[in-house]
């Protein structure tokens, strides 16, 4: 009778085996949701490189590759079969969007150059884009000079005569043609070509640059936003992001080119007496591309860097016989007071969106909009180049770089140019005027034509225009190879015949384009293709800055574990050992023998000690790549707490200018110093005995695990960033070198 009176009681009651299920259930629904959350400590950011590319090699993303192509080779056959409606559409949607969106286009700019001017003057700045040991590649002269050759097309040979010429006799706000508008006129061209565009170079480099080479992810954007989604860039996310920046950059590339193509054949009218039209500029597209497959298959260091530095001395050359052949005296003014100008009204250029001049929307279509498109779209392309090309530069010195040497050498360019084109506007020879701005190449090679050896200069400039060509096409190939790949490595590129694919897809969207109206119609692709890549730069801005944040909390947490004594560099050492590494200097050899012989010694003993009474341990023996020398990791997993982890590495630093090491001539001495998982401890393990470095080994150890138990002490502190205030109103900080579990709110 009670079963029965149970059994009514409860006719519905899970067992408990479907209550074990349940909960199984949600215990493993919680563990996926876990597993793909976005980091949020350092020690999580280290498994990025896992969670992003499992495999290792050079991978063909053939979603991303599908998708772009598709895109590209649609929009490249309607331009082809239906010229005139592709131009009406693109004409109207441009409209729009300099309407609606105008001022989207310029916050976002602004933006971008607070961001990465605070991200260089900031401490973070001091963060290099690689190890803390890690040192530049390339000298700075070579880096810079591909620097410049990477962000800089033959477009702005285009715009250095038109440009100026155009904002004289159609200012936006001044009076046509008065003599503020002269003074302005080269400025505004200036601008367009300035800081803007490299602030974008240098956010997108400098970020792809530091998660590639500090944290070892791909070098790419998505890799760059795996603090923000976490494992899922991995899927469909990651496949959107790429897809949108292949195809922002295709059209950036292409519409450089094609203004290059319609440049170069004006010149070789000019030498050769070749015909100027559509037919002779796609045989240019296709010869180009074929010189282009010969130089991207040598590689950066082959093709790229000597194409960059021989473009670098060409336009040298160039400038300098405008200056000595032409007015000289008026160029050297008139650069010195477009500097100052340049300077001055900046800030209220840099926000300007002519909300209150009527027809205000359409110049800001047809010049700001479009040049700050055109560094969006190129964005993408030129900061994975030039984070390619700067392992171990400091953040700091790559944004102050970027943002100076080639602005000065557009600035040079532009005013040497655009105040010789003035000159003759100035003077009154209103016919060479009107046909910059109607036919903007036939007025840059009509400006060659009045100089001392005008067939020298034209020469000079066609060598020049197709130097600047041949490299953001070499460049291009390159980069859209890896943005369709999947590259662990990221001193590798995508895989040559790809960089073939991309070159020859490149110059059909160029071929189409010009069919279709020509440069008016490249302008127009590209602003309204640059629109989704305004949201991957706020994307970006808001990962860096989060993964920034987190190491400034690991830094941090290192300088006070030093400053209160519980890390000590030399565990015991005698006092003459403290004087012998005082003054002594060791070389490479020295170095790499002492970690043989020492050092690796004595990371096994330890490990064997905590093998034997049951902890498990690891010692690792790798050689560094740039130095050659081995180094020693010693990884103590922790479960789930972040596991103790001891890296002695070799780095080379300056020596003392005293002494007589320093008076032989030898400027760099090499040591053998700590690290953590992102930097180093800033001391020298050189001059130390086996069991002074198991010593030192134990105190690392213990301040290990005295970190683990402050942050269990502790677990409101924030494992980001230092937070909130104390219960007595005291300020909290972040005990960041071991950071504490984030406290959920």
């Amino acid at each position: 009778m009670h079963e029965a009176d149970d059994q009514h009681l409860e006719p519905g009651a899970p067992t408990r085996a479907a209550a074990e299920r349940r909960a199984s259930e949600r215990r493993a629904a919680e563990a996926a949701r876990q597993e793909k959350r976005p980091p949020s400590t350092s020690e999580e950011m280290h498994r990025g490189q896992s969670d992003l590319e499992p495999s290792g090699g050079i991978r063909v993303n053939r979603i991303v590759l599908g998708v772009s192509s598709a895109v590209i080779l649609a929009f490249s056959l309607w331009a082809i079969v239906r010229p005139g409606g592709a131009q009406s559409v693109l004409e109207g949607t441009v409209g729009w969007i300099s309407t609606n969106l105008g001022w989207f286009y310029v916050l976002t700019v602004t933006v971008v150059i607070g961001f990465v001017i605070w991200v260089a003057l900031s401490k973070q700045g001091t963060v290099r884009l690689g190890p803390d040991h890690s040192r530049p590649q390339y000298s700075l002269f070579t880096w810079v000079a591909m620097l410049f050759a990477a962000g800089v097309g033959i477009d702005m040979l285009f715009f250095s005569v038109t440009g100026p010429v155009t904002q004289y006799y159609a200012p936006p706000t001044l009076e046509a043609e008065s003599a503020e508008a002269a003074r302005d006129a080269v400025v505004w061209t200036i601008f367009h070509y300035g800081v803007a565009g490299w602030s974008m170079y240098s956010l997108l480099g400098m970020a792809m640059g530091y998660f590639a080479y500090r944290w070892g992810m791909p070098l790419s954007i998505r890799a760059v936003l795996y603090p923000l989604f976490g494992k899922r860039v991995r899927g469909a996310t990651g496949h959107v992001i790429d897809i949108v920046t292949l195809v922002g950059t295709v059209f950036g590339v292409a519409t450089s080119m094609g203004i290059g193509v319609v440049l170069l054949n004006i010149g070789l009218e000019h030498l050769l007496g070749l015909p100027s039209g559509l037919a002779v500029q796609i045989a240019l597209v296709a010869i180009a591309v074929v010189m282009t497959i010969a130089a991207c298959t040598s590689g950066v260091d082959k093709g790229i860097r000597l194409i960059s530095e021989l473009n670098i001395w060409v336009a040298g050359a160039m400038l300098l016989y405008i200056i000595v052949t032409g007015r000289t005296a008026f160029l050297l003014s008139a650069i010195v007071e477009n500097i100052g100008r340049f300077v001055t009204s900046l800030p209220g250029r840099t926000m300007e969106t002519m909300a209150y001049e009527p027809g205000g929307s359409d110049w800001m279509a047809g010049w700001t909009l479009f040049f700050w498109a055109f560094w969006l779209a190129w964005g993408p392309f030129v900061g994975l180049f030039l984070a390619r090309i700067s392992r171990g530069r400091t953040l700091r010195e790559f944004v102050i770089a970027a943002i100076t040497a080639p602005v000065l050498c557009d600035l040079l360019i532009v005013s040497v140019f655009g105040n010789s084109a003035m000159a003759e506007v100035l003077d009154g020879n209103d016919a060479f005027g009107k046909l910059a701005m109607s036919s903007p190449e036939e007025g840059w090679y009509a400006l060659l034509e009045m100089f001392p050896g005008a067939a020298f200069l034209i020469g000079l400039a066609t060598l020049s225009g197709l130097l600047f060509y041949l490299t953001s096409a070499n460049s291009g190939a390159m980069v859209m190879s890896n943005f369709s790949s999947s590259i662990r490595d990221p001193g590798e590129d995508g895989p040559k015949w790809l960089r073939i694919y991309w070159a020859v897809l490149t110059a059909v969207l160029t071929v189409a384009m010009l069919i279709a109206g020509g440069v008016t119609t490249m302008e127009y692709a590209t602003l309204i293709f640059a629109l989704p890549v305004t949201i991957i730069a706020y994307l970006v801005m808001f990962s860096f800055t989060k993964v920034l944040r987190m190491e400034a909390a690991e830094r941090a947490g290192w300088a006070r574990l030093r400053s209160a004594g519980q890390r000590r560099s030399g565990s015991g050492r005698s006092w003459r050992q403290r004087m012998a590494s005082i003054r002594t200097y060791p070389g490479r050899d020295q170095v790499a023998a002492f970690a043989d012989t020492v050092v690796g010694p004595a990371l096994e003993e330890v490990a064997a000690e905590f093998r034997s009474s049951g902890t498990e341990a690891e010692v690792s023996r790798t050689e560094e790549p740039l130095t050659g020398v081995d180094e020693f990791v010693l990884t103590v997993p922790m479960g789930q707490e972040r596991d103790f982890l001891y890296r002695a590495a070799s780095v080379q630093a300056p020596v003392p200018q005293i002494g007589s090491k320093a008076s032989r001539g030898e400027q760099r001495y090499w040591r053998l110093e700590v690290f953590s998982q992102t930097g180093s401890a800033g001391y020298d393990l050189m001059g130390m005995n086996e069991q002074q470095v198991i010593g030192d080994v134990l105190d690392c150890y213990e301040a290990h695990l005295a970190f683990l138990q402050l942050s269990h002490e502790n677990d409101g502190l924030s494992a980001i960033a230092p937070l909130g205030a104390g219960e007595a109103g005291e300020t909290q900080e972040s005990v960041a070198g071991e950071p504490a579990p984030p406290m959920v709110r």
